[in-house]
């Protein structure tokens, strides 16, 4: 199958609702975590006021939109049990795991890295959910 069959056979809404399924996790994960994710970034309440919010969460609903349309292209016409795999797969073998070798050359902690990759592991894997089982 071409890349062009394949971007018409997808579900644009399923990808669209996985997009914003990482904000949802994320607003819980990093709730739970949040001391800990302060503390292993060196940030005050402070500095979290000085970003331009409609910036980051304005890209990084763009970055989690590319990440879903990559994951849904990946699992094709799978069904819910390959996009779980496929989602645990992709979130704990390549982004966890480049995020925890990155982190190693930076001098970050493993509760960085434990933070971070999970909260990625979690989003990855219930976007392969959304994806595998709404077609």
């Amino acid at each position: 199958m071409d890349i062009s069959t394949a971007l018409q056979n997808l579900n644009w809404l399923a990808v669209l609702v996985a997009a914003l399924s990482t904000f949802l996790i994320g607003g819980i994960w990093y709730a739970i975590f949040e001391k800990g994710w302060m503390e292993a970034n060196n940030f005050t309440k402070d500095d979290l006021h000085k970003r331009n919010i409609v910036l980051v969460f304005g890209l990084s609903f763009v970055l989690a939109f590319v990440m879903a349309l990559n994951l849904a292209l990946f699992i094709g016409d799978g069904d819910v049990t390959f996009g779980t795999i496929a989602g645990f797969l992709a979130g704990f073998g390549w982004v966890a795991l480049g995020l925890a070798i990155i982190s190693l050359f930076e001098n970050r902690s493993l509760k960085y890295i434990l933070i971070n990759g999970g909260y990625m592991v979690v989003s990855f894997t219930v976007m392969g959910i959304i994806l595998g089982a709404w077609k």
